[in-house]
């Protein structure tokens, strides 16, 4: 134990260094940056190499690199096209524009901010109108419309050169006085400011265009931005609006929504129903297969992902390839899921709700076998194995339950009706505003969400037995300018969870209601003569040797509270004073996680019926359990969670244009730590440590060609001193074709054709479980009481013995990936857009635990190493298309498709003497099982076929018959043989298309995989086995000595599990494809002409769907659940909401 204490106090001591210098550093570039904001001075100078550009060209410019806005009157939007030769050195913005405006026509004048150009010849001709036309005051009318002719209400029109002005109505009319020489400037948030000439006319009407936005023109990337154009990164960026649908989890729209992403649901419980997603399937058969999640630069979970609302998101990427990745290092490697909430914008507050409310019910349910075929099949299983047996139910009361008489001591259950309802009702809304001015911008956002189970709850009870969950969202994100180069950005972030639901949890009731004999005992009895007094429910039961579901269910409930709370502060300082171009950033995260369980529950009242008097119904019951009449309060330890992250993130950026060349780097610092609380043992409770420092270096020419390095250069615990830090570099290259010269009488066809390539090396630490942290070290469990030894004359004193748990191994080491990517983007008539990318990737120095270790060795743990090797490859797709029709009529559609493969390369495994039994060239999630032919058709087969050694039960005529494949006449592991399609699915596809005419809109988007296999539990789902009622289908179709069908769905019957019948086989193997309408909404806008009367912007109400319709060939329940199927079912939702807006 000493010998663990000493070995773990280098790396604790190494990252306590790298943390006080971090620390240091962060203090430091703090009061630097605060020195350098108050010395900056607010009048800025610019600099522009040697180019030849537009006049607007470099009216852009200066707005990017500074707070001015551009406003051109109608007469001078052909001169500012005109190509100077300008070059500027630290000139102010007075100096700049006269020498860009000098040798034209074009002169200009600044309002504060706001820039105004015009043609000085305007003033010329305007001078020379007499005095008294000059002065003269007109009245100005007009109306402001957007592009789609509706009217805009809080349009602002000044006039140029003065202060005057007035704002818009309702119906976008203005009235202003103005003399014939005054220019009017017309501005409104988000659309393009316009400058008019007043002249001689009264009537003045203007129809503005939207302002496209910065989100258009950029892509996030890994610690920042970059053009579109200049991405060479495997990036998929998707609409936030296309991820609002009627569900609480973000995670189940996924699917067919993104290219790249393989993701499935396997339940529909509420707070259990997250997604699994994996970016471009999973390629290692180690531990850790999920991608890394970013919500604002910070990794979070799933969980934080699901609970992620809709509503605040800003932008919503997936990272997919090495050059994408490469700046997360260690963590990157099975791709990033990058998420940024929105910031506020300048301008007055606006307000946004939406309310949503939801029918929820089963896509599909299991049909269960009524309890009279129940029990005639039962008797039938034990006679057909057991001519002598004795039957379970008689005659009697076979007929008796049919003919529906005396139910209390002839039930007849219905257990799933009596548990589930057909529908629940839930409810969303959210409540956000965003606003500012030019020092601060803000965006603050309240949601509740409240989601109900389909659990039934007894009104006797005081409490509610059923899934409830509510869940409180709050988010904060404040931008403030200290300076006119500094800025400050708060986020503060909450999620309150409040859960209550069955002890048991939703999927273990459903799984119960499958397991409980429906002919028995009733659920619950009436209240005779001696116990019509009682407090308590007089549940039923069978000399209590049965589970009663509906007691389980209503007995009692669980309560789980979870709390997290973000506060993440981040600077950023432009350093043009330093030179051109550079830029720092610092961020830090700070977050607080605390979960806890309860359980409340009492014990069941069991009784049963003594007498029964069948001529006027009397009946007396006795007790056979006494149960309690109050609520007692269990602890779930295993739900109390606590835990403590502090992130550190500085970076120092560059970016330039010189002339044609354009050059960026990127220098990143990080540094985590993550502490868990209550975990049980020494490792875990100890903080988890790691940093790294990563780079970005890009070079475009002329916006044609582009190359990119990026590095990440990570440092991880986990591993030993002389393998403890990992250099992970990557590098790519794109061709922009339809930017090059020889293109440009293509262009009005195909507006975009761009070539891209990248190849790097990611690193992965997160390798075996969280009890491997420390591989460098031995683990001994020096208390180990199943060594235990006796000593002493009389025996009577007893030593426990010591374990090796872990041998230490300084050789393990990181996990690598070595990704490559091939892209092409095609853009057809400004209106089609095609990205398709081919990808190939292949895993080393996967962790494996060695195989064939002799026993000889004296080991007490085998050891393990990094021996494995994997690889896979794909194809992603996104085909989008956008066209407006008229200002009225508009369509899109978009469709994206992904398939995925991976095989094991290397795996360490025996030298099998058949071929098929080796798992190299398999994909990592194959199944390998038995190649069954058909059933016996009786004994006497069953007697002379090949011997059948699967398990130690007997087996005979209507069981399953294997193929004998090594053909060495029995069937044994040998014959076992890779089986159907990958358990994951290797395509996922998405389809949809939008219209809109008028306030009118509508959607629809289907979803579907294929490539996948799935495997009917035989166990869980054999008749009688723990109670288990018959599923409809089985009832249906099974072997029987009347009609020996060999092709029945079920083999013979038993009340046994006949170990033969349950083997993994091709019997119970199923196509997992699917088609399913996965979205479906209508919508329709209030015209604003209504909504401006009472002071709102918009007002929309929608009818949607999710999960509507679904294709398949596998009936018996939802598909998409795969052997799941007695679990809480996937759920179809039509949803009812609303959503306005005003300022």
């Amino acid at each position: 134990m000493n010998k663990h204490c000493i070995e773990r106090k280098e790396p604790l001591n190494n990252l306590k260094y790298y943390l006080k210098i971090m620390r240091i550093t962060l203090f430091f570039l703090f009061f630097c940056i605060l020195f350098s904001s108050a010395s900056n001075s607010y009048s800025q100078e610019f600099t522009i190499k040697s180019k030849t550009a537009s006049i607007k060209e470099v009216c852009r410019e200066i707005e990017k690199n500074s707070d001015y806005i551009f406003v051109f009157s109608d007469n001078s939007e052909k001169l500012v096209e005109k190509k100077v030769n300008i070059e500027a050195n630290s000139k102010n913005v007075t100096e700049l524009l006269d020498a860009l405006f000098s040798n034209t026509s074009l002169t200009y004048k600044i309002l504060d901010k706001q820039i105004v150009v015009y043609e000085s010849k305007e003033n010329t001709r305007l001078n020379t109108v007499s005095d008294n036309i000059l002065q003269q005051q007109n009245i100005v009318r007009g109306k402001v419309t957007d592009e789609q002719g509706e009217p805009l209400p809080g349009v602002t029109i000044t006039i140029v050169g003065t202060t005057k002005g007035v704002i818009t109505d309702i119906d976008g009319s203005y009235t202003i006085e103005a003399k014939p020489a005054d220019k009017l400037v017309f501005a409104f948030l988000g659309m393009e400011s316009q400058i008019v000439d007043v002249l001689n006319q009264t009537i003045i009407n203007i129809q503005m265009s939207e302002k496209k936005m910065e989100l258009d023109e950029v892509t996030i990337v890994a610690f920042g931005k970059q053009k579109k154009e200049s991405v060479i990164g495997a990036i998929t960026t998707v609409n936030p609006k296309d991820l609002k649908t009627p569900s609480s989890n973000l995670t189940t729209v996924l699917a067919g929504n993104m290219a790249g992403v393989i993701a499935y649901q396997r339940s529909g419980e509420p707070g259990q129903d997250n997604a699994d997603f994996f970016v471009r399937g999973i390629t290692t058969f180690g531990t850790n297969t999920n991608p890394l999640i970013l919500i604002d630069g910070v990794e979070l979970t799933s969980t934080d992902l699901a609970r992620l609302r809709p509503d605040d998101i800003q932008s919503f990427s997936i990272l997919k390839d090495a050059t994408a990745t490469a700046l997360y290092g260690a963590r990157g490697a099975n791709g990033v899921v990058l998420v940024t909430t929105k910031q506020g914008v300048e301008g007055p507050a606006k307000i946004s709700f939406r309310f949503e409310n939801s029918m929820s019910a089963p896509t599909q349910t299991i049909e269960m076998a009524d309890p009279v075929t129940y029990m005639k099949m039962h008797n039938e299983a034990i006679l057909t194995r057991d001519p002598l047996g004795t039957i379970l139910y008689s005659q009697e009361k076979i007929e008796m339950t049919e003919a529906g008489k005396y139910p209390l001591i002839y039930p007849a259950n219905d257990w799933k009706e009596m548990l589930f309802k057909d529908y629940t009702m839930n409810q969303r809304m959210n409540l956000n505003v965003s606003g500012g001015g030019g020092v601060a911008r803000y965006y603050v956002a309240g949601s509740f969400n409240r989601d109900n189970g389909i659990l039934k709850v007894d009104k006797r009870n005081n409490f509610n037995n059923n899934i409830a969950i509510n869940n409180f969202d709050l988010r904060s994100n404040v931008n403030i300018d200290i300076a006119p180069t500094t800025e400050l950005i708060v986020r503060l972030s909450a999620n309150f969870e409040e859960y209550k639901g069955p002890l048991r949890g939703g999927t273990d009731m459903y799984n119960l209601m499958a397991h409980s004999n429906p002919v028995l005992f009733p659920a619950y009895y009436p209240a005779d003569e001696e116990f019509k007094y009682a407090n308590h429910i007089l549940f039923g039961n069978y000399d209590n040797s049965k589970i009663n579901p509906y007691a389980e269910m209503v007995r009692g409930y669980k309560e789980k509270s979870r709390s997290q709370i973000l506060a993440q502060l981040e600077l950023k300082q432009d350093l043009d004073f330093i030179t051109k171009g550079l830029s720092t950033r610092g961020m830090m995260n700070v977050s607080r996680l605390s979960q806890f369980g309860v359980n409340r529950s009492y014990n069941p009242f069991y009784y049963e019926i003594s007498t029964y008097n069948r001529l006027n119904g009397d009946y007396k019951l006795f007790e056979t359990n006494i149960g309690t009449e109050y609520l007692a309060y269990y602890e779930l330890n295993d739900d109390r969670k606590q835990n403590s992250s502090f992130y550190f993130e500085g970076s120092l950026n560059y970016v330039r244009d010189f002339g044609k060349h354009s050059i960026s780097n990127l220098l990143v610092f990080q540094a985590r730590e993550n502490l868990n609380a209550n975990e049980g043992s020494l490792q875990l409770s100890l903080p988890s440590r790691n940093i790294g420092l990563s780079g970005r270096a890009t070079y475009s020419y002329d916006s044609r060609y582009f190359a990119e390095f990026n590095f990440g250069y990570n440092g991880s615990e986990r591993f030993d001193k002389n393998n403890r830090f990992g250099f992970f570099p990557s590098a790519g290259a794109a061709w922009l074709i339809s930017n090059e010269q020889f293109w440009e009488n293509m262009k009005p066809v195909v507006n975009n054709l761009k070539l891209r390539y990248s190849y790097g090396l990611i690193g992965n630490d997160q390798i075996g479980t969280a009890e491997d942290r420390f591989f460098y070290l031995s683990e001994v469990n020096m208390n180990d009481g199943g060594r235990a030894a006796t000593f002493g004359q009389e025996y009577n004193t007893r030593y426990n013995g010591i374990t090796i748990n872990r041998y230490a191994n300084p050789y393990i080491s990181w996990e690598k990936s070595y990704k490559q990517n091939f892209a092409l983007e095609l853009g057809l008539w400004n209106e089609l857009s095609l990205i398709a990318e081919y990808f190939t990737e292949r895993r080393s120095n996967i962790l494996m635990t060695r195989s064939s270790i002799p026993s000889t060795m004296g080991l007490t743990a085998t050891p393990r190493a990094n021996v494995g090797e994997a690889s896979g490859k794909g194809v992603d797709m996104t085909l989008e298309y956008q066209k407006n029709w008229n200002k009225d009529f508009w369509t899109s559609a978009r469709a994206n498709f992904t398939y995925a493969t991976s095989q094991y390369d290397v795996y360490e495994e025996p030298e099998y003497k058949e071929p098929w039994r080796s798992r190299v060239g398999l994909s990592l999630n194959q199944v390998s099982g038995y190649i069954a032919e058909r059933l016996f058709v009786d004994d006497e087969e069953a007697a002379s076929s090949p011997p059948q050694y699967i398990g130690t039960s007997k087996y005979g005529g209507g069981d399953i018959k294997y193929l004998d494949v090594n053909r060495d006449g029995r069937i044994t592991e040998a014959d076992r043989v890779p089986i159907g399609f990958p358990t994951v699915p290797e395509v996922i596809y998405g389809f949809g298309i939008s219209m809109g005419y008028k306030g009118f809109d509508f959607s629809a988007f289907f979803q579907g995989a294929g490539r996948q296999s799935f495997w009917i539990d035989a166990a869980k789902t054999a008749p009688f086995i723990n109670d288990a009622q018959i599923l409809k289908k089985y009832a249906d179709s099974y072997w029987s000595e009347e009609d020996q069908d060999v092709y029945a769905l079920w083999p013979r019957l038993s009340t046994t599990l006949i170990s033969n019948n349950v083997a993994t086989s091709t019997w119970f193997m199923r196509n997992a494809s699917f088609l399913r309408l996965k979205q479906l909404e209508f919508g329709y806008t209030i015209p604003k002409q209504i909504t401006g009367k009472i002071g709102m912007n918009n007002l929309r109400f929608y009818v949607s769907g999710t999960n509507l319709l679904l294709f398949s060939k596998f009936k018996m329940w939802d598909v998409e659940m795969a052997g799941n199927g007695l679990g809480y079912p996937i759920q179809r939702v039509v949803n009812f909401g609303l959503n306005f807006t005003f300022n």
